[in-house]
């Protein structure tokens, strides 16, 4: 089997909720998703999607994942997409660093691998856990009582964690949180992400002034130093995210007793094949995991879903389902969240039947 041709979209996500905000004051409206199509000679297709988070949050905006695709496409012509590991040594020899402009491509060989293999990605990647799994739900940016708000509007739906963007003002966060956890029941859980938002003496402030409020922090500030110093002063439950991007980080981040959970992101470390890397290493190093992506449409929500469903219960902390925030709808049969819980497609690969309307016409073409 060879790769005969790589067709690369653009598709805009537009939000439920009108915009989508997070710390450093940055906003996102409508989301700018690449696809990622690999067609093989014998009419087997695998896709992928990769959705950056704006220009703003990592060092990864949607016009570089084109960009990045571009420079690697050719070199996977002719090449056979089941071997994953043979493709991403020649992925990362096109291509020094970008993670994420590989991680469609990645994404869309598994999917291939699946479809030939038979079985769903969940199989490839270890197996189903249980029936399905928790869901978090992201509370963008906002006063503290319209945060509150969209707490007690998405536990009604089902949800039972919660993840509060501050990262701003630390009194106003303080009440962010304050008021959020006012919601919830004992059970229910609440996480505070900053999203590296605050500067070391300001989270120490914050960790200071929630000492007695049920909640873990996640990702305060910038370096893996200055959180290290916050973890090191503080007894909550404590979750990085953005300075984990790969195994010698989450080593380095185990030998220090850093944090109880690791943020993994799919398109931060380059496709499915590191990120199992890791979910796996974090699992045999008793290391809990929230399992994601940057952002993204069904494609995403589907491997993300595999992924999650994939990893034994007890280590999975949580994960999203990123299209029920979006309004558009790029696929057939991905993945839906029912009460605040989702389960992984059971079809082969990703399981999701791209709609050739939603995608339209190839931005790039290579054959």
């Amino acid at each position: 089997m060879k790769i005969g041709r790589i067709s690369v979209y653009k598709v805009d996500l537009p939000l439920h909720e009108g915009a989508y905000r997070w710390s450093g004051g940055n906003e996102v409206r409508v989301f700018d998703s690449t696809v990622a199509a690999i067609a093989t000679d014998t009419g087997v297709t695998g896709y992928g999607e990769v959705c950056p988070l704006g220009p703003a949050y990592l060092p990864a905006y949607a016009e570089g994942a084109r960009a990045g695709m571009a420079q690697i496409a050719p070199a996977l012509i002719g090449q056979d997409p089941t071997q994953v590991g043979s493709i991403n040594y020649r992925m990362d020899r096109a291509l020094k660093g970008h993670p994420y402009a590989k991680s469609a491509l990645d994404m869309a060989c598994w999917d291939i691998l699946g479809k030939l293999a038979g079985v769903p990605l969940t199989t490839l990647l270890g197996g189903r856990f249980g029936e399905d799994f928790p869901l978090y739900r992201a509370i963008s940016q906002q006063s503290p009582s319209e945060m509150a708000e969209m707490v007690a509007k998405y536990r009604d739906e089902g949800y039972s964690k919660f993840q509060l963007k501050v990262g701003g003002a630390p009194r106003e966060d303080v009440s962010r949180i304050e008021e959020c956890r006012k919601c919830l029941e004992s059970h229910e859980v609440l996480v505070a992400d900053a999203n590296t938002g605050w500067s070391q003496h300001q989270a120490l402030w914050v960790a200071d002034a929630i000492r007695s409020i049920d909640v873990y922090l996640e990702q305060p500030c910038q370096t893996y130093e200055e959180c290290l110093t916050v973890r090191r002063h503080t007894d909550k439950p404590f979750i990085l995210d953005e300075i984990m991007d790969g195994v010698p980080s989450i080593s380095r981040g185990i030998s220090d007793h850093a944090m109880d959970i690791v943020n993994l992101k799919i398109s931060r470390v380059g496709g499915i094949t590191r990120a199992r890397e890791i979910r796996d290493y974090c699992v045999r190093s008793g290391i809990a995991l929230t399992i994601e992506d940057t952002w993204g449409g069904d494609i995403v929500t589907a491997a993300v879903a595999a992924l999650a469903h994939s990893t034994p219960a007890e280590m999975l902390f949580s994960t999203t389902d990123f299209n029920s925030y979006v309004t558009r709808s790029i696929a057939r049969n991905a993945p839906a969240r029912r009460k605040g819980r989702m389960s992984a497609p059971v079809g082969e690969g990703l399981g999701v039947t791209p709609l050739a309307d939603a995608l339209g016409r190839p931005v790039l073409t290579f054959e």
